[in-house]
């Protein structure tokens, strides 16, 4: 039989040629079609690092509305990114930003995947419930609760009231808006932790935690000895995802109070968005996203290697 033929060719052969005989597909077309196989992923690859490049073409230049025919400039637009005081405001509530939403977001979702991890009829329904503020968008959850937090006609304060706490300016004071961004985005995104933890703790093997409980282990002493070392892989590829998301957040601020009052929700992300469009320093505005991307890129390289350093120690708990 020739090596030209398919394997429905070599199927019909074996069954005595009964049916219409197979088409016969040329060896150079079966060989090509590992390449046609990698044309998407060409495609896209060509779709990321062309406008990236683009971009960094850009920010040795110095391209703005009020300057039609640029210069270069070399690196003068990332010079004078570090030597504004306001890069470094950005930067630092950037950071106070990404670390208290994924701090809530990681505490939270692991303690409701905790509580749904209980094969009863309530954790089945609330474990559909869950998902609920991730099929909203993130800036339709944050126009939302911008309503919600109205200091007099919002319904957080109207519930509040009872209680003595009626009338809190919610976003209208620096503190006040960069807390209640982060409650948002801990909202909308705890139960994307909540449901990587749950796949998590159902993919533990059982015989540890038999064991645990034959010797009289009580509850805290295994979560902390045998679940959370088991389970911190898990979780920590949540943190990653939700850090890296955090650090380069704009919907969520910029729909719940456009980076104000004054600059003091003003991110990397709006910072960026502030200077090429609102200010029509192009060149400039790109130059922060570079940073931004480098800084992204950095932390997701730690995080990423400390993931292995953690999977190697997980590995080792013995099944």
């Amino acid at each position: 039989m020739s090596s030209s033929l398919t394997e429905t060719d070599h199927g019909a052969a074996s069954h005595g040629g009964s049916g219409p005989p197979a088409r016969v597909v040329p060896r150079w077309r079966r060989g090509l079609r590992p390449y046609l196989l990698i044309v998407p992923a060409l495609l896209l690859t060509g779709g990321i690092l062309y406008p990236f490049g683009l971009g960094l073409y850009y920010t040795v230049f110095d391209f703005a509305a009020s300057k039609p025919q640029p210069d270069m400039v070399g690196l003068a637009n990332y010079r004078r990114i570090f030597g504004e005081s306001s890069f470094w405001d950005s930067a630092w509530v950037t950071v106070l930003y990404a670390v208290g939403a994924a701090a809530f977001e990681t505490v939270l979702g692991v303690a409701v995947a905790l509580l749904l991890h209980r094969s009863t009829r309530v954790a089945r329904v609330l474990e559909k419930i869950l998902i609920l503020p991730l099929m909203i968008a993130p800036v339709i959850a944050a126009i939302m609760w911008k309503l919600m937090l109205q200091p007099s006609v919002g319904v957080v304060n109207y519930l509040l009231k009872p209680f003595g706490m009626g009338g809190v300016q919610w976003t209208d004071t620096p503190a006040g808006a960069l807390l209640s961004s982060i409650a948002v985005d801990v909202w909308v995104y705890t139960p994307f932790v909540a449901i990587l933890a749950l796949a998590g703790l159902r993919s533990l093997p059982a015989s540890p935690f038999e064991a645990a409980a034959v010797d009289g282990a009580g509850w805290w002493f295994t979560f902390r000895k045998l679940t959370l070392p088991m389970l911190w892989p898990y979780v920590l590829v949540a943190v990653i995802f939700r850090f890296m998301d955090s650090l380069k957040v704009f919907d969520i601020i910029y729909a719940l109070t456009e980076g104000g009052p004054g600059d003091s929700t003003v991110v990397l992300q709006i910072r960026a968005y502030l200077e090429a469009i609102r200010f029509q320093r192009y060149s400039f505005g790109i130059s922060y996203m570079i940073v931004l991307w480098a800084v992204v890129y950095l932390v997701t390289m730690v995080l990423v290697r400390y993931l292995g350093k953690i999977q190697s120690r997980a590995a080792e708990v013995p099944k």
